[in-house]
C-alpha cells in the first residue's frame, strides 16, 4: 500500500503541501523575491512627468556658496529666488535644528513668514527643540500606538519652526530587503500624530489647515486632506510609492527661469553629506522620493496589496497544484498545463497591476507549480503504475438526514443539476472568536471540543426548525429552509431559529462561563430570494447547496451586523413574511459590497404580548428618525436618536450609536444633491 501511495503522481501531493506550508511561513528570502517582482511591475509602469522640481545642493552649488551647512541668510535668499521664479511652493528638505552660526537665523524666519516653506523634521530617540502643533483632526486617538511610533523627534529651532508653512517628517520604512517601497504618511510622536513631508506638502498645496486620520483598533481605518479627498492607505498609515512618477532634477546653481507653479523641493546631494536610499529604481536621494510620493498622491494613484492577497495565492496555488496533480493522468493535457498556468498567471498579474493596479505574486504559483509538475512526472517517468483513486460518497457525513433518506428512495436525485425555488437562506458567524482561540493558546484539541459543543448546540435549532444545514465555514454555518422538503412558512421557521438559537446560545455561555471560557457571540443574516437548489460540484463528489445572488446576500447581511450592532439582520422580503408574527425594525438602506443598488434590511427583536405595544409605538419614532435622516435633516435625526437610546430594552443602542458616528461623518462631508440615502458598504 506505501509503495503504491509512494509511486502515485499523487504523491506530488507531498511537495504541493510543504511550498504551500514554505510560502505560508514566508522566509526573508522568499517575500524578498516577491517584492523585486513587485518592483517590476511598478518601475516598468510608463513614466508619468509631473509638475514638480527638485533642486539639488550639490557639488557645484557647494563651490558657488563655499561650504557646508549654507549659512541660513543663503537659504533665505534662495527662497526668495524660488518664488521669483515663479515655484508654486518650496519644500526645503534641510533639518535646521541648532543656531546659525552666521546669525542668520532671524532673516531666514522672516522670509518664513512671507513666503510658504515646507520644512522637514527627523523622528529620533530623544526629542530636540519644540515640534510645532501639527494640524491634524484625529479621530479614535486612543487607537494611536497602532501606528508607526518614536520615541522622540528632532525639530527646526522655534524661529524656524513656528514661521514655516508646515513641517514634515523626513522619514523611511525599508521592507526586510532594505528596499524603501512603502512610506508612512503619518507617524506618531509622544501621544501626537505627524504628518510625513509628502502629506504635510499636499496639506498645505491644497491650501488646508488641517489633515483628518480615523483610527481603529488596527490602526489606520481612513485618511484624508479635506480640500483634495481621501488618501488611501494601509492599517499603518503607509502607502505603495509609484516610482514611475517622473519630476525635473536641476541643480542649485542652473534654475530654470519659470517653474510654472511648480512645486521645487530642494536638498543636498553632495557626497559625504545625503546618502542615497535603496528603491525599487535603485539608489536615490531622500528629496528625490519625497517628489515620488508627492507625485503618486497627487494623482490618486492607489497601489494596492489587499490584507486578503496572500489568502488568494495560497489558495490558487493550492487549487492549481491540485488540478495539475489530477491533469498528470494525461501526459501531454498535463504538461500543457503547467505552460497554461504559469504564463495564464503571469499575464492575470500583469494585468490587475496594469489596470487596476493590484499587486499579487506569481513567482511562488509559478515555482511551486513547476515543482509539483517534476515531481509527479518524475514519478512517471520512474513507474509505469498508475492508481486511480475511488471516491466513496459518504453523504450522511455532509447532507441533512432528509435529504439522505429521499435520496435512498429516489437515486435518480444523484445527477447533477437543480431547481430555481424560493429559500430562506442562514449565515451565522462567531463573534469574539479571537478571545476564545487566546483563552486556549496551543491547546488545539480544547478549542476544537468547545467549537464542537458550540456547533452542537447551534445545529439542533437548524434541524429541530426543518431547516437543512449546508455546511461549516469555519467557526460559520450555512443553513436554508423549503429545500429539499417543501416549507411553506420557511421564513418563519428561518426566524424562529434564530431567536432560538441566540436563547440557546445564552445557556451555552453560562455553562461555558462557569467552565473559565469566554463567552461566544454571534450574528445571523437571512435572506429570503429566489434561487437553484440542488447537486452541485463534479461527476466525482458533489453536494447539495443552493447558489444565487440571495444567497451572497444572507452572507454579506450576516457581515453588516456586526457594524450595525445588532444580533440579526434581515433582508426585506423575509421581514415582510414574518412581520405579522416577529416584531421587525428597518435599519437602512444598504447596498453592500460588490452591489450598486440598495436593499432594506431589518432586525428582529423577541418581545412578549406585555411590550408589543410599547415596542409598536416606539417604532413610529425609529421611522422617523429614518426619514430624518434620509431627508437630511441632521439634527432632527440626532434628537430622536437620543430620545430612543434605551428603547426596546436597550438592544439597538449600538446601532444608535453608529448612525450618530455616521451622521457626524455625512455633515462633514458634501454630499451629491440627488443623494439616495444608500449606505454603500466596504467590507463585507
Amino acid at each position: 500500500m506505501m509503495k503504491k501511495l509512494l509511486l502515485s503522481p499523487w504523491a506530488a501531493l507531498i511537495t504541493l503541501v510543504l511550498c504551500l506550508l514554505l510560502r505560508a511561513t514566508d522566509p526573508t528570502f522568499i517575500e524578498s523575491v516577491r517584492l523585486r517582482y513587485f518592483d517590476t511591475l511598478i518601475t516598468h509602469k510608463a513614466p508619468t512627468e509631473n509638475n514638480i522640481y527638485t533642486v539639488n545642493i550639490d557639488e557645484a552649488s557647494l563651490d558657488k556658496y563655499g561650504q557646508w551647512p549654507l549659512p541660513r541668510i543663503e537659504y533665505a535668499k534662495i527662497i526668495k529666488e524660488l518664488y521669483a521664479k515663479n515655484a508654486g511652493l518650496v519644500v526645503l528638505n534641510v533639518l535646521m535644528a541648532e543656531p546659525d552660526r552666521s546669525g542668520g537665523d532671524g532673516i531666514l524666519g522672516s522670509t518664513l513668514n512671507g513666503y510658504p516653506v515646507i520644512l522637514g523634521s527627523v523622528p529620533s530617540n530623544k526629542t530636540k527643540n519644540t515640534p510645532s502643533v501639527p494640524g491634524s483632526a484625529v479621530l479614535n486617538p486612543e487607537f494611536i500606538n497602532q501606528i508607526i511610533t518614536y520615541p522622540g523627534l528632532i525639530a527646526n529651532i522655534p524661529a524656524l519652526e513656528n514661521n514655516a508653512a508646515g513641517v514634515g517628517i523626513v522619514n523611511t520604512l525599508p521592507e526586510v530587503d532594505g528596499v524603501n517601497r512603502r512610506v508612512p504618511l503619518i507617524v506618531a510622536v509622544d501621544g501626537k500624530l505627524y504628518p510625513g513631508l509628502s502629506l504635510e506638502t499636499l496639506r498645505v498645496a491644497a491650501g488646508d489647515s488641517t489633515f483628518q486620520v480615523k483610527l481603529n483598533a488596527n490602526g489606520v481605518e481612513k485618511m484624508r486632506v479635506p480640500k483634495f479627498g481621501i488618501i488611501a492607505t494601509d492599517s499603518l498609515g503607509r502607502i505603495w510609492i509609484d516610482y514611475s512618477q517622473t519630476n525635473k532634477s536641476v541643480s542649485l546653481t542652473s534654475l530654470p527661469k519659470d517653474f510654472g507653479g511648480a512645486i521645487v523641493i530642494v536638498g543636498p546631494t553632495i557626497s559625504g553629506v545625503s546618502n542615497p536610499v535603496p528603491t525599487s529604481k535603485g539608489a536615490v536621494f531622500p528629496h528625490e522620493v519625497q517628489a515620488s510620493v508627492i507625485g503618486t498622491m497627487m494623482n490618486r494613484i492607489v497601489i494596492q496589496r489587499p490584507d486578503y492577497a496572500d489568502g488568494v495565492e495560497l489558495l490558487s496555488i493550492f487549487a492549481a497544484g491540485l488540478l495539475l496533480l489530477f491533469l498528470t493522468r494525461w501526459i501531454y493535457v498535463g504538461l500543457s498545463s503547467v505552460v497554461v498556468l504559469s504564463v495564464g498567471m503571469v499575464f492575470g498579474s500583469q494585468y490587475l497591476y496594469t489596470s487596476h493596479l493590484f499587486l499579487f505574486d506569481i513567482t511562488a504559483f509559478v515555482t511551486i507549480i513547476i515543482l509539483v509538475a517534476l515531481h509527479a512526472y518524475g514519478i512517471k517517468f520512474v513507474s509505469e503504475f498508475l492508481q486511480k483513486m475511488q471516491i466513496k460518497k459518504q453523504f450522511g457525513t455532509y447532507l441533512s438526514p432528509a435529504l439522505v433518506d429521499k435520496l435512498q428512495k429516489n437515486p435518480e436525485m444523484l445527477v447533477l443539476g437543480g431547481e430555481s425555488r424560493e429559500l430562506s437562506i442562514m449565515f451565522t458567524d462567531v463573534r469574539g472568536f479571537t478571545g476564545i482561540s487566546e483563552h486556549y493558546g496551543a491547546d488545539v484539541q480544547g478549542l476544537t471540543t468547545i467549537m464542537n459543543r458550540y456547533m452542537t448546540v447551534m445545529t439542533r435549532s437548524i434541524l429541530d426548525n426543518e431547516g437543512t444545514l449546508d455546511k461549516y465555514i469555519g467557526d460559520a454555518q450555512m443553513a436554508f429552509w423549503n429545500a429539499p422538503l417543501d416549507d411553506p412558512n420557511h421564513a418563519l421557521n428561518a426566524v424562529k431559529t434564530a431567536l432560538q438559537m441566540m436563547r440557546r446560545l445564552d445557556e451555552f455561555n453560562k455553562e461555558v462561563m462557569a467552565e473559565g471560557v469566554p463567552a461566544f457571540g454571534m450574528g445571523l443574516g437571512i435572506n429570503t430570494a429566489t434561487v437553484v437548489v440542488g447537486n452541485m460540484g463534479s461527476s466525482q463528489r458533489f453536494d447539495y447547496t443552493c447558489l444565487g445572488d440571495g444567497v451572497n446576500l444572507a452572507s454579506r447581511l450576516e457581515g453588516q451586523s456586526k457594524p450595525y450592532g445588532v444580533k440579526i439582520i434581515l433582508g426585506s422580503i423575509t421581514a415582510e413574511q414574518v412581520s405579522e408574527t416577529y416584531f421587525t425594525l428597518e435599519l437602512d438602506c444598504i447596498a453592500v459590497k460588490g452591489k450598486k443598488e440598495g436593499v432594506h434590511i431589518f432586525t428582529v427583536l423577541e418581545t412578549d404580548a406585555s411590550s408589543m405595544v410599547e415596542y409598536l409605538m416606539t417604532r413610529e419614532h425609529h421611522d422617523l428618525m429614518l426619514d430624518y435622516y434620509r431627508e437630511q435633516k441632521w439634527d432632527k435625526a440626532l434628537t430622536q436618536i437620543h430620545q430612543l437610546m434605551g428603547e426596546f430594552d436597550g438592544e439597538i443602542d449600538k446601532y444608535y450609536e453608529m448612525m450618530v458616528e455616521r451622521i457626524g461623518e455625512l455633515r462633514e462631508t458634501t454630499l451629491p444633491s440627488d443623494w439616495d440615502s444608500v449606505f454603500r458598504a466596504t467590507s463585507k
